[in-house]
């Protein structure tokens, strides 16, 4: 009998760090290597607008005569987010981002932002799975 697929919720990062659209890129790219994250939610008025990450703020580094002060976040974010639930199941998630080569999936529940799937969250859930599965 084989086992039912997890859902994201389990390898999810919950409770993700979030920004506003109106912050600088200086303040997000601050926040982003402090805390060490590479996949950033963007919220305008606690609703999901777009998503940051840190290959935008490398890309916008490298314009000349750009001075992150002064970009919104807003004008380096993607607004094409792939949003799943968080009972979508893991192999769904995972074969959808492969698929279109998305860096992370933004997890909602009820409109609310309540977790990030990246690829890192990927290989965790994959080498824990395959721990389980060896073990037995």
């Amino acid at each position: 009998m084989s086992k039912a697929i997890p859902q994201i919720r389990k390898y999810m990062t919950a409770a993700p760090h979030t920004v506003g659209h109106d912050q600088t890129l200086a303040f997000t790219q601050n926040m982003m290597r402090e805390l060490r994250i590479r996949h950033l939610p963007v919220l305008d008025g606690g609703r999901l607008v777009g998503v940051l990450t840190e290959r935008d703020v490398a890309l916008i580094e490298t314009l000349k005569d750009v001075d992150p002060k002064n970009v919104k976040v807003s004008d380096a974010m993607s607004q094409q987010v792939y949003t799943v639930s968080p009972d979508a199941p893991l192999d769904e998630v995972a074969a959808e981002m492969a698929e279109h080569k998305y860096g992370s999936a933004v997890v909602m529940d009820n409109g609310h932002v309540v977790g990030v799937f990246t690829t890192v969250d990927g290989m965790s859930a994959l080498s824990a799975l395959l721990q389980s599965r060896l073990s037995k």
